[in-house]
């Protein structure tokens, strides 16, 4: 385990033998704003407006540690309308910047430090003025979000199970954490040695907040307390044994999500209540990339909640479901190449035209014109190069 590292990044092959691009220096080319997408988007929905004109922001997440990887957040710009990416810079001294999230005002960006001692960071966008890290007080950080109201930061330490709070102040920066709990209970599931979180998001609603564990097989509920940013358990839903779950994405409507369960290759449609905050978990579904085990990474639902589309990172596709009955059933439709290695994460255009698909072993980032009526995927050019690429954030 070399400095900083973790052996999670080992088996997800992200020292594969792959020549790296590195994105121009950051005096190379004017920087994307966050500020203008905010504004834009606040100004219409994305269902309705037209589609934008001009460069977009994209933003992207590596491991700096590693051979061929980055040196910090990577700094793009993409054409609304043909989904071409432009390198824009680097926003360096960001260790190992694996996952990313804006704060709903478009001003302040967070990224994990996914190392042994793990660690938040918030970055001002508008001078790219690194604010400060937090420790999230465990090992390898490997999601965060921001709660709705923007007061709080959630992150989930995979190495050692945990979930971490911390406050947001009004300028952005990071306050030192108001709670971290580790899931003790159930024990691990079938050929895992610990509890690993994956992900801690918030409900539609806003009414509580869930955290994905790969290592115990399931998902937790809890309410935040929003004036003290402490974390109450209020239920549990476990998936099969050995199903390994790692990402759950809401429908719009709020009543359903979809799990992505990394270890036994399927999907999963999930009930929610949003008085009890108690999700219902039900039967594995195909990813359609046949037998064997293709770690599923993520799940992205279209704005309209039509659509929806799994990475999978050993058949290195995208799998396209129907959403039907408002979201309570999941149709398989196809799968597409993904036009390189390894897709560990997916993120649509905020108006849903455009899927991105951050490429960890090849070094790349596809885009996807995303057909309005069919959901069907078209690959938008030739894939963007950016060191290890493990996150794509487009504004």
């Amino acid at each position: 385990m070399g400095s900083g590292g973790v052996s999670r990044r080992r088996f997800i092959g992200a020292l594969a033998g792959t020549a790296a691009v590195a994105l121009p220096a950051c005096n190379d080319a004017p920087a994307p704003t966050a500020e203008t997408a905010a504004s834009e988007t606040a100004a219409s929905s994305p269902r309705e407006a037209a589609k934008p004109s001009g460069p977009r922001p994209l933003y992207l997440g590596t491991y700096t540690s590693v051979d061929g990887g980055g040196k910090g957040i990577g700094l793009a710009t993409y054409d609304a309308a043909t989904g071409s990416i432009t390198g824009a810079g680097t926003i360096e001294n960001v260790g190992d910047p694996s996952y990313l999230a804006l704060h709903p005002n478009g001003g302040t960006l967070y990224a994990v430090n996914e190392r042994t001692d793990g660690a938040v960071t918030a970055v001002r966008l508008s001078d790219r003025k690194i604010l400060g890290s937090r420790s999230t007080g465990g090992g390898a950080p490997c999601h965060l979000s921001v709660h709705p109201g923007g007061r709080w930061l959630l992150s989930a330490n995979y190495a050692s199970g945990s979930v971490a709070v911390h406050p947001i102040d009004d300028s952005g920066a990071l306050g030192e954490r108001t709670d971290l709990v580790t899931h003790t209970s159930p024990a691990p599931g079938p050929g895992q040695d610990g509890p690993h979180a994956h992900q801690f998001v918030t409900s539609p609603d806003g009414g509580h907040v869930l955290a994905v564990d790969l290592g115990t097989d399931t998902v937790y509920t809890y309410r935040l307390d929003d004036s003290a940013g402490t974390l109450a358990e209020v239920s549990q839903a476990h998936t099969r044994p050995g199903a390994g779950p790692r990402h759950l994405t809401f429908h719009p409507g709020g009543r359903y999500a979809y799990l992505a369960n990394e270890v036994d290759n399927t999907v999963a449609v999930c009930e929610y209540d949003t008085a009890s905050g108690r999700l219902t978990i039900g039967e594995p579904q195909s990813t359609g990339t046949g037998e064997g085990t293709s770690y599923p990474a993520q799940i992205a639902v279209t704005p309209n909640g039509s659509y929806a589309y799994l990475a999978n990172r050993g058949h290195n596709s995208l799998t396209r479901y129907a959403v039907e009955a408002d979201g309570a059933r999941l149709r398989l439709l196809d799968t597409v190449p993904v036009s390189g290695d390894f897709p560990r994460q997916i993120a649509l255009s905020p108006d849903g035209t455009l899927l991105f698909a951050a490429n960890q072993k090849s070094s790349t980032v596809s885009v996807f014109q995303v057909d309005a009526g069919s959901g069907e995927l078209r690959l938008a050019g030739k894939p963007f190069a950016s060191p290890v690429a493990v996150c794509a954030l487009p504004l």
